[in-house]
């Protein structure tokens, strides 16, 4: 196997690396990543056989040696966007990270991307997104990680910490469809894409006249390119994802958070370290957002009380309101969409007094569900 790193900026189209550019998909406009070039490692290995680690590390040039910090990240465009996000405000917090070279990219490959052809559910298991990159952590192969804070598990690999979540995007979600303006639209019988029980059963809870294909996964380029190709009639997608990769004209409509509650910490980015590392706690503590912080504190806590897993279909919105308490907004629902429970909470906008909030109504929903519900 042999290790290349490049510094110019690479895009993801497909599982092709190309040079600066737009990544495009027929008939759609996907603009590049607007980021300044930066150090990238990639493994390059033969097509015969699979490189056994998925971590691409560079440890023998002079310019991985100057790095003084080591970013893992997935290697979607949407994962770039946000280690490019994480880069950029490293940069300008920290004159001594302003040098050529002095952060680095590492692209990992999680299981979540090499299985494809199964829906989330069916792979089982929690970390599909975040596994190799936390062993990475771990491991010394990376300083930081930067993970979409929907795909961490409601647990922290031991010898990790995350003290940081930069300030939120946009929490909706976005319908996409070439054909009609809304979900209401489409006509019975249509199909949507989305790989997300808990947006299949929010779907079907309204108009149980659709249906849905569960196995419409990929990467946001590969799912709109389905669509063009009239593989499903819509698709919903994150906003956040959206905004992020400067994709806003695909979208057809936003769903209010009534139509569609999100996941529990959708449109939030995590960036974690080692526990033992107090140079990069401090780096990455310093970019800290302390409001989006304790909105997504308590969405865990309501969903670590309710066990959640990608089987179990899920949301969870914690917010500021105007006078500057928190509101919750938590739901679980039957896989099918037959029954959706839901619930809210009012308390003060503080750590202890969320996390209670997430607790408590996530055990009010258990109780209320009963034995077998998420089975149905």
């Amino acid at each position: 196997m042999e290790t290349l790193c490049s510094s110019s900026l690479l895009t993801l189209s497909s599982i092709n690396f190309a040079g600066a550019g737009s990544v495009s998909v027929p008939g759609f406009s996907l603009p590049s990543l607007k980021t300044r070039a930066f150090p990238v490692c990639i493994r390059k290995h033969s097509a015969v056989g699979i490189p056994r680690a998925s971590v691409a590390v560079e440890q023998q040039t002079q310019k991985a040696k100057l790095a003084l910090i080591r970013i893992g990240t997935r290697g979607s465009p949407l994962a770039l966007a946000q280690a490019h996000e994480t880069r950029d405000k490293l940069m300008a917090s920290h004159p001594d990270l302003a040098e050529e070279g002095a952060i680095q990219i590492v692209i990992i490959k999680t299981t979540g991307d090499k299985i494809l052809s199964q829906p989330l559910a069916d792979i089982g298991g929690k970390g599909l997104f975040t596994k190799e990159i936390d062993e990475a952590l771990i491991n010394g192969e990376i300083d930081i990680a930067v993970h979409s804070m929907k795909d961490v598990p409601t647990y922290l690999p031991d010898k990790t910490i995350l003290p940081c979540n930069l300030p939120r995007e946009d929490v909706r979600d976005a319908f996409i469809s070439l054909t009609v303006s809304s979900l209401a639209d489409l006509p019975a019988g249509s199909t949507i894409g989305t790989a997300s029980l808990r947006r299949k059963s929010q779907i079907l809870n309204r108009y149980p006249s659709l249906n849905v294909l569960e196995n419409f996964r990929g990467n946001v380029q590969t799912r709109l390119r389905k669509l063009n190709e009239k593989v499903v009639q819509a698709t919903l997608l994150a906003l956040a994802g959206l905004k992020r990769l400067d994709m806003t004209e695909n979208v057809t409509s936003i769903l209010s958070l009534d139509e569609m509650l999100p996941a529990v910490a959708q449109g939030a980015i995590g960036i974690a370290c080692r526990s033992n590392d107090d140079k990069m706690a401090n780096y990455i503590a310093s970019l800290n957002h302390e409001e989006t912080r304790l909105a997504v504190a308590c969405e865990r806590a309501f969903l670590l009380t309710l066990d959640g897993s990608c089987r179990t279909p899920i949301a969870g919105y914690a917010s500021r309101d105007g006078d500057g308490n928190c509101i919750f907004k938590g739901l679980v629902a039957s896989p099918d969409g037959t029954r959706v429970l839901e619930t809210s909470r009012k308390g003060t906008y503080a750590f202890q007094d969320m996390i209670n909030m997430g607790k408590d109504a996530g055990q009010e929903l258990l109780s209320r569900a009963g034995p077998g519900f998420f089975d149905s």
